[in-house]
């Protein structure tokens, strides 16, 4: 009740509305940015009381948040140094609209791919670390989300620090055509000459993670993790029970189905995710 005994704080007028053939009059109008619905629960949230983690107090929904905002939660605070910042997005196949598409991801974004990548500390454990936008063009691989990650992984060798990559992606980017799936090997070739090295590779899917990323790296790391509820695969349901002419069973890509059947190694609660990651980062080694 307290929402709506504070209303001129929550409410701003708009003075053009009108009835016809009346004079324009005042009429109350609830900002658009005020409130959120679940997409699981449906419920109808105040923005507030989502948290700095977004999630829904109904259902514990993780809504999906930014590059910026996961690092707000998750690293200690001015310990992230961003990298590789500042390489030019081509455009091979000269797709139609492609580079409006990308100056747009980018105002939106403030990044400047679908990809944030540098070295931060969790709890005083160092490590290099990547973090995929899904706002930035739903976090598709392209050249630059390559080149990016792969450079991550070749200074944490040189450096002998641990990765921690935070996976989300719709898949490969369809504008850059064979090369987005070139990206696939490459960057898989560099987790190895990591790994080569006895250094520790952590990977977080978080919703959705699906296509060429969890074909490769994201499914490549010695242990994997998952928020609630994240969605991890590679095909469509649709696609999947067209090709095998089988009814798949309810949630079959969800990260708890996934937990059940072996595919990745723990669930963490994103409030928990920061404790967990240095944990695991000071049990294998971390950097200092």
């Amino acid at each position: 009740m307290a929402l709506f005994e504070r209303k001129n704080k929550y409410i701003r007028i708009n003075p053009q509305r009108f009835v016809k053939g009346t004079e324009p009059r005042e009429t109350p109008e609830v900002p658009d940015e005020l409130f959120a619905k679940c997409p699981a629960c449906k419920h109808m949230i105040y923005q507030k009381d989502l948290g700095l983690a977004k999630i829904c107090p109904k259902c514990s929904y993780n809504f999906r948040i930014s590059a910026q905002e996961r690092l707000a939660i998750t690293v200690d605070e001015g310990s992230f140094q961003e990298m590789f910042t500042g390489i030019k997005t081509k455009d091979p196949l000269d797709f139609p609209d492609y580079k409006e598409k990308l100056a747009a991801a980018q105002a939106k974004t403030g990044l400047d791919e679908a990809v944030m990548t540098g070295t931060a500390a969790f709890a005083g454990q160092k490590a290099a670390l990547a973090i995929m936008d899904s706002h930035f063009i739903m976090a598709s691989m392209g050249t630059v989300v390559g080149e990016k990650i792969t450079r991550l992984f070749e200074y944490a060798r040189a450096e002998h620090l641990p990765v921690v990559i935070f996976t989300a992606s719709g898949g490969a980017r369809m504008q850059e055509g064979i090369m987005s799936l070139m990206q696939m090997a490459k960057i898989s070739a560099a987790v190895k000459r990591h790994s080569n090295e006895g250094l520790f590779y952590l990977t977080v899917l978080t919703d959705p993670t699906t296509g060429g990323v969890t074909a490769s790296f994201a499914m490549e790391g010695d242990i994997i993790l998952a928020e609630p509820q994240t969605l991890v695969g590679f095909a469509g349901r649709r696609v999947i029970e067209t090709t095998v002419r089988e009814t798949l069973p309810e949630g079959f890509q969800k990260a708890e189905f996934l937990l059940e059947h072996g595919f990745i190694d723990a669930i963490v609660k994103r409030t928990d995710l920061k404790e967990t990651i240095a944990k695991l980062l000071a049990f294998h080694g971390g950097g200092k």
